[in-house]
């Protein structure tokens, strides 16, 4: 055995030792069999230990104990020197979970041989352990928070709530309350003889909760049957699954009402008085006076402003940058850089371009993201099949089967909601470039 099979064993007595231990724990006495059991594992871990430590201990001193070869030829070293040096091809960030994925898909959900395969295809020792010490269950198997957070890190250039700077916390326990001032403390000046006035705060709270999103994410097998570790076939599965779950994310937190277990949107959080009527585009003064409309609906309510920003359909966005003057010029040149009237933009497809009557209008929303708030459980849950059948982007039913793809589905849990509603603004229905 190499030291990664010793540690792979290694981890499957603890996991024994854990169960037997917690059964203990719950209050339930162990029986003889089960103390029996108990004292053989532990015996066993630590035999392993023992052998994991010689065999690293003997790699060591041969490493230490290397012979340097004889120097080559100088006609050798002449031609090597012609060659130029190879730069080191950086680690693919959320690789580790996506090598997970092919593991498991190989070993068809089986984690003890997933585990095994991630060991002989060198994915690496720590998802070998994370295979090891996970159970699947029915609804699939649980990705650990050590590699799901590269991943969940990675959906923010993907997703442009998360990329404008919407803030992110922990849901302990799928729950988490915020509590926001309402309203602000009393304060004035006074004479010699005046009672000082009494402070009044307001509090009220926001409540995230966490909701399931589930992400199908069609693969194709050759790329998960390679057996070797290679960048571009972890980037590819990477930029799916992220790909994947930042559309979504986009959606239910721009747009989703928060009914049928969906987190509230941008569009329904706002007040009422914030959603406001967009011109029909047809002057430069109209456009701009309702650009400044809904910037001066944050600026009005006090809105902190920490981290504002627009969001728009890519239709909207083109629009804006080709609108030109009566002199040929520009009217938001800083559009090239991705910024109007000095914040940024995001564009995105979640928002359409068919609301309203006539099904021409969109939205614009002016944000403080800086107050606005992502709650999710850094976990992720995975499951695959290579029979199932799904919809792909035009609506059409693919059966996986006969694409010879696996179809992984990812579920995250998240949530979504603003400190402030104040600090919301939308221009509807906008028809400019329809």
């Amino acid at each position: 055995m190499n030291i990664l099979e010793l540690q792979s064993e290694r981890a499957k007595v603890n996991a024994r030792v854990q169960a037997l231990a917690a059964i203990e724990a719950a209050g339930t006495a162990l029986t003889e069999e089960q103390h029996a059991e108990f004292a053989a594992q532990s015996t066993q871990f630590e035999q392993l230990t023992a052998q994991i430590e010689r065999a690293q201990s003997a790699e060591r001193m041969a490493a230490a104990a290397a012979v340097p070869i004889d120097p080559a030829p100088a006609a050798v070293v002449a031609a090597s020197a012609s060659v130029p040096a190879q730069p080191r091809v950086p680690p693919v960030k959320g690789a580790r979970m996506a090598r997970m994925v092919r593991a498991l898909a190989a070993a068809r959900g089986d984690a003890r041989l997933a585990a095994q395969l991630a060991v002989e295809r060198g994915f690496g020792e720590d998802v070998a352990m994370s295979l090891n010490t996970i159970e699947a269950g029915a609804g699939g198997v649980l990705v650990p928070e050590n590699l799901s957070s590269e991943v969940i890190e990675l959906l923010r250039p993907k997703s442009v709530v998360r990329r404008l700077g919407a803030r992110t916390l922990p849901l302990p326990n799928g729950n988490l309350t915020i509590p926001r001032l309402k309203g602000g403390a009393v304060v004035g000046y006074i004479g010699a003889d005046t009672d000082i006035p009494a402070t009044e705060q307001k509090f009220d709270d926001l409540q995230l909760t966490a909701k399931k999103l589930a992400a199908l994410v069609p693969i194709a097998n050759d790329l998960l049957k390679y057996a070797g570790m290679n960048p571009n076939v972890d980037q590819i599965v990477v930029d799916d699954l992220t790909a994947a779950i930042g559309s979504r994310e986009d959606k239910a937190f721009i747009r989703d009402d928060g009914s049928v277990n969906t987190p509230k949107g941008l569009r329904w959080w706002s007040l009422a008085a914030n959603v406001m009527a967009a011109s029909d585009g047809m002057s430069v003064q109209s456009v701009d006076t309702d650009l400044n409309k809904a910037i001066l609906a944050l600026e009005g309510a006090d809105a902190n402003l920490t981290q504002p920003g627009w969001i728009m359909s890519p239709r909207t966005f083109r629009f804006l940058s080709s609108l030109r003057d009566g002199n040929s010029n520009k009217v938001y040149p800083e559009l090239d850089n991705g910024m109007l009237k000095g914040y940024p933009v995001g564009r995105t497809t979640q928002i359409p371009n068919n609301l309203g009557a006539d099904a021409k209008g969109s939205e614009i929303y002016f944000v403080d993201f800086g107050d606005m708030f992502i709650g999710e459980v850094e976990e992720f849950t995975i499951d695959y099949s290579n029979e199932a059948t799904y919809k792909d982007s035009d609506g059409n039913m693919v059966s996986a089967f006969q694409r010879d793809q696996t179809l992984i589905r990812v579920i995250a849990k998240n949530d979504f909601g603003p400190r402030h509603v104040e600090s919301i603004a939308v221009l509807f229905p906008v028809k400019w470039g329809a």
